[in-house]
């Protein structure tokens, strides 16, 4: 069953393999900007009226937020931020920002920063800060992880982290061009996830009949997400357009598909969870095996079921909780407005995160008794009696005579 599957995942990256991402001119808008690295050389403490940066109230209301951030720069001290261009053509040129009192992010000497370019723009307004380089304590998070990883997984920690890296690659290299080349996002997901699947199941866990069990197992289960949420992103109306972001790429690539771009990213996220579960339960069914040789498959589903209950609530939780996690500003904006639960959910950008969440989830616990059923099968064909009988030594005769000893 599984060659033919890989033969296809293979055409498919073939056929559907890009030539790059296609060029556009860059809008400077969002992320869509040209940006270079600078070091912030020099900052002092200004007055924000010298420095032009006070403004009035619109309204002339002080009790307003937007209005006492006014007075607040009115009668505040700003900082005067010299900041010297470290890339790029332009590189050794500085320019100068004035940072207010009320801003979030605040700017020291010393502090490296990634700027914004707009060429069409005067000469002395092209450069802008627009975030801070955290290059370092990522590349360090990143050291640490991996460090982690390999002292408790060892050799199999090694392949795990030669999987994340495959997978990396195969979504930066293959799936986001093809995207943005006009194929259709659900056959790429499609492909792209089954070949991430093929690959860092087998490279893990060995090739073996435990692995491709909980390949089967995780192929039917995102076949299962692939139909539930094509119909209820169609039923409920879900576009996938929902913020600046998806806006901006709709407006760069229109002929991009938003709801099945929606799909793909469903079937993306729940992968890595479902490779979570199949093989957890998989290994169960073999060592429930390995434990009673003699157990059929029904006694074996009836064990490995069990145990995948207890598995079921705790997925089921952490999945809920890693979309709310990431979601809870937005929460606490419809908290701040005190909508009702039904206007909440009723909005697309939430209805978007709860459908992602429930067809997820509910790949998660069809996978269960999915996996189990198949291990049970398959290992049960196992037969105590197709092994060779193993001998125990017996211990040497004590004065020539053996005792027998009661049991």
């Amino acid at each position: 069953m599984l060659i033919p599957f890989a033969a296809v995942v293979l055409v498919g990256l073939a056929v559907l393999w890009p030539g790059g991402a296609p060029a556009h001119e860059r809008t400077g808008v969002g992320f869509d900007r040209q940006t270079q690295q600078a070091t912030v050389t020099e900052v002092v403490e200004v007055s924000c009226a010298d420095a032009g940066a006070s403004g009035v109230p619109p309204t002339g209301d002080t009790s307003t937020a937007e209005g006492s951030s006014a007075v607040q720069q009115a009668e505040g001290t700003c900082k005067k931020a010299t900041i010297r261009v470290d890339t790029g053509k332009d590189e050794g040129r500085t320019f100068t920002e004035i940072v207010q009192p009320d801003q979030s992010r605040q700017l020291h000497e010393g502090q490296e920063v990634v700027v914004a370019y707009e060429p069409s723009a005067p000469k002395d307004l092209q450069y802008s800060v627009a975030d801070v380089n955290r290059r370092v304590p990522m590349a360090v998070l990143a050291g640490i992880f991996a460090l982690a990883v390999v002292a408790v997984g060892r050799l199999r920690g090694v392949m795990a982290l030669v999987a994340l890296a495959i997978s990396f690659l195969v979504l930066n290299f293959f799936m986001l061009p093809a995207i943005l080349q006009g194929s259709n996002p659900l056959v790429v997901a499609v492909v792209g996830s089954s070949a991430i699947m093929l690959i860092a199941l087998y490279l893990c866990h060995g090739l073996s009949a435990r692995t491709s069990v909980a390949v089967l197992g995780t192929l039917v289960s995102l076949l299962l997400i692939g139909v539930l949420g094509s119909l209820f992103i169609d039923w409920a109306a879900l576009t996938g357009n929902t913020d600046d972001n998806t806006g901006l790429i709709h407006g760069l690539y229109p002929e991009i598909d938003m709801s099945g771009l929606l799909l793909a990213g469903i079937i993306i996220g729940s992968l890595g969870v479902l490779d979570d579960v199949t093989v957890t339960q998989t290994s169960a069914v073999w060592e429930l095996h390995e434990a009673n040789p003699s157990m059929g498959w029904r006694g074996l589903y009836r064990a490995g079921i069990r145990i995948g209950r207890d598995h079921i609530a705790s997925v089921v939780n952490t999945l809920v909780l890693a979309y709310a996690g990431a979601a809870l500003p937005l929460l606490l904006l419809f908290s701040i407005a005190q909508s009702s639960v039904g206007t909440v959910a009723n909005s697309e950008l939430v209805a978007e995160e709860i459908v992602r969440t429930l067809v997820g989830s509910i790949g998660l616990v069809a996978s269960v008794p999915v996996t189990t059923a198949l291990a049970a099968l398959v290992v049960s064909a196992d037969r105590p009696g197709s092994r060779a009988p193993v001998t125990e030594p017996q211990a040497p005769a004590r004065g020539g005579r053996g005792r027998r000893r009661k049991r």
